[in-house]
């Protein structure tokens, strides 16, 4: 591929076989590229979704295909497929992408499309705890998930949380220990997350708060996943299981030293998932000459992308993964050169606007739905529609907090708030009104009174 914009790559080489990576090679074909397509995994397993992993742990035997889920076959897609063989180095120049695999094998083509995923944080010396981030660990987890097992989670995030459920339904004894004052602190904020702690208690969880773990102790077995969970306020918890769900990051270590990473392990990229190049001027990673960066794209959770709403927004939303391939494969592919730039340039140039979609988040845990559209910030003022206490749902409202010396009013007098992220509780049937609004690129502005009322449609309380 020459070194100009606007050519078509000869040859890609899409590391990862996830969602995102899945995604991104029908994206190329169904785009009309004709030219070599490698794609390097790590598992050994065909693409398949994780959500389901730790939501319908105990009811699903085996993975959610893609193959069967969306239709996207690798192999009639791909020519050379190594389900088993993934990227330890990467080598970027002018005139080529290099990819060195685990097997000592050097992949080189003209671009380049990060795919790898994340992968879950495990703290030093938990050897014998487990993670549930692959189809492998969720069938380990499914076996020891039986009635009595006492198990221990670490971390009230939204993995430790749909497990503990789960466990619980099924008769585990579980026990959720998280650092943090209440649960998703980080997530929704402490507010919110006050509100989902009554859950636990209500699904049979036994739930400790405001407290970190020491260690974790290994048990009389060995390599068994149980052990002693030694707190810091000296109390120690026996576990036959301890699952960690203490969060993930992008699984970016081979490229150190290669391209310019994030302190979270990510990698920049601007709207059409191109790498940036920016991190730290003093970062020799960081220093490629412009031909070098438009080899190298990124989708899925090692992205941190600009969104024409949110800004930069890190990796690790499924909708991410799901949508965005298409607008890189695109810009890729040479289909819409302009494909980084802000609605109000394309518009002047005629383009047509590309689609966006807000950052979203589903969880299925301890007997309740939510869904998430946006990004909470703690600077937010966090509002209620409905009542949590209720039978029924009800919505946390994010809402920017804007210095602004004249407030909007409405004519009826009611007062104008941007809003920044929702959070639906057990409400299916305002999730599609929902994601419409905040997929619009722009941001949204309500009518708050009417937007706080539960008998009116969130949609006809925008302005």
């Amino acid at each position: 591929m020459p070194s100009t914009p606007g050519q078509v790559p000869s040859s890609v080489v899409v590391v990862g076989a996830g969602l995102a990576g899945a995604q991104t090679s029908a994206a190329l074909r169904q785009h009309g590229f004709e030219g070599h397509l490698t794609v390097l995994g790590a598992e050994g397993l065909p693409p398949y979704d994780r959500p389901p992993l730790s939501k319908e742990l105990l009811k699903r035997t085996e993975p959610v295909w893609l193959a069967d889920d969306l239709g996207i076959d690798l192999t009639a897609l791909v020519d050379d497929l190594r389900l088993a063989d993934p990227a330890t180095r990467l080598e970027v120049d002018r005139e080529q992408v290099v990819v060195r695999t685990a097997s000592g094998d050097d992949v080189v083509a003209d671009a380049v499309v990060l795919a790898c995923g994340s992968a879950p944080l495990r703290p030093a010396g938990w050897d014998a705890v487990m993670t549930l981030h692959t189809a492998g660990d969720a069938e380990r987890l499914r076996a020891a998930a039986v009635p009595g097992t006492r198990i221990v989670v670490v971390g009230a995030g939204w993995i430790g949380a749909e497990v503990a459920g789960v466990a619980a339904g099924a008769g585990a004894q579980v026990t959720v220990v998280e650092a943090g004052p209440v649960p998703l602190e980080r997530q929704l904020g402490r507010r919110v997350g006050s509100l989902l702690a009554p859950w636990y208690d209500a699904a049979g969880v036994t739930l400790v708060t405001d407290v970190a773990v020491e260690k974790v102790l290994p048990g009389p077995a060995g390599g068994e996943p149980g052990g002693s969970v030694v707190l810091a306020d000296g109390r120690v918890l026996e576990a036959d299981l301890v699952l960690a769900a203490v969060g993930a990051r992008p699984a970016s270590g081979w490229l150190a030293g290669s391209l310019p990473l994030e302190s979270n392990g990510g990698l920049r990229v601007n709207r059409a998932g191109r790498l940036t190049g920016l991190h730290s001027p003093t970062d020799p990673a960081g220093r490629l000459h412009l031909d070098a960066l438009r080899r190298v794209w990124a989708v899925g959770d090692i992205a941190t992308r600009e969104h024409p709403v949110f800004g930069p927004v890190p990796g690790g939303h499924w909708s991410a993964a799901l949508h965005d391939p298409e607008v890189t494969v695109r810009a890729l592919l040479g289909l819409d050169e302009r494909a980084a730039e802000p609605e109000h340039v394309r518009e002047r140039l005629g383009l047509a606007p590309i689609p966006s979609h807000a950052p979203y988040v589903f969880s299925q845990q301890l007997g309740h739905d939510l869904a998430l559209f946006g990004v909470p910030s703690p600077f937010d003022e966090v509002v209620l529609r409905g009542t949590p206490t209720a039978s029924g749902g009800w919505a946390a409202l994010y809402l920017e907090n804007a210095l602004d010396r004249h407030p909007r009013r409405t004519p009826d007098g009611h007062r104008v708030a941007t809003v920044r992220a929702v959070l639906l509780v057990d409400s299916p049937r305002e999730v599609g009104q929902v994601r419409k609004l905040m997929n619009r690129g722009v941001p949204l502005t309500v009518d708050l009174d009417r937007a706080l009322d539960p008998a009116v449609k969130l949609k006809d309380a925008a302005v």
